[in-house]
């Protein structure tokens, strides 16, 4: 009888069918709206429901998300589910399809004719770059030489030479590269890959508890928490590198 109270109320959590859907808002505001709520949410944590499949916002033209109150809606049943009754996400994710599945994101608006250049394209997030690569394609997409590929796994940022390179190894040497042309080469980053270590050992011991439960809902959410503190972990060092920079100019 409690678990048939606690699934109503779940599932009054979420109204897809919600007034003003016409009206779209940005990632940060979904993040105001929703904190009172849930005062932990982060940026992060919404792009990686996104990447999970659980909410698909619209892209505006300009490549910046745009939620609607129906995404909103999602976001809040997802996050209470989360909160409130432990569920994985593939039970999450399940459940919502049997309400109404993620609608697919509208093609971006036709561009103009004859539209200016777009600027160069910055390199992507860690964790962004689309699927593994074998080692000729991984110069090609990167440009970084063999020498400096080398170079990277000689010092650890990726993996042993040959792959194949997962996704988030490419992005490391895209931002490896990156960070050459300023002069910086690998042995100068020996200290971000030991501080990624630290990171990656400091997730392993929060979510090890859970991890060793039996059954296989519990390692999917472990998964899914080691994902979420990584990405809080990594806005935390953005963040203390933008506070401290300022000191070094003065």
């Amino acid at each position: 009888m409690v678990r048939g109270r606690r699934r109503r109320r779940l599932s009054g959590a979420i109204g897809l069918g919600v007034a003003g859907a016409h009206e779209h808002c940005g990632i940060g505001e979904v993040v105001d709206r929703l904190r009172p709520d849930f005062p932990g949410l982060t940026i992060s944590k919404i792009r990686f429901l996104e990447a999970e499949g659980l909410v698909a916002p619209r892209r505006a033209p300009s490549g910046y998300r745009r939620f609607t109150p129906a995404d909103i809606e999602r976001l809040r049943f997802v996050l209470t589910a989360q909160r409130d009754h432990y569920l994985p996400l593939r039970v999450i994710r399940r459940r919502l399809a049997e309400r109404e599945p993620v609608p697919a994101p509208p093609p971006p608006a036709e561009a103009a004719p004859e539209p200016a250049p777009a600027p160069e394209r910055a390199p992507a997030p860690v964790g962004e770059e689309p699927g593994c690569a074998g080692r000729e394609e991984l110069i090609e997409r990167t440009g970084v030489e063999p020498e400096r590929l080398a170079e990277l796994e000689e010092y650890g940022l990726v993996g042993p030479c040959g792959g194949p390179y997962a996704a988030d190894e490419v992005a490391v040497v895209r931002l490896a590269g990156a960070l050459g042309r300023y002069g910086l080469r690998a042995r100068h980053l020996r200290a971000a890959v030991a501080a990624a270590d630290r990171e990656v050992a400091l997730i392993r011991q929060v979510v090890a508890p859970m991890a060793h439960r039996r059954g296989p809902e519990a390692h999917e959410r472990a998964r899914e928490l080691a994902g979420e503190i990584a990405g809080l972990s990594t806005e935390l060092h953005a963040a203390l590198v933008r506070a401290r920079l300022p000191r070094t100019l003065d």
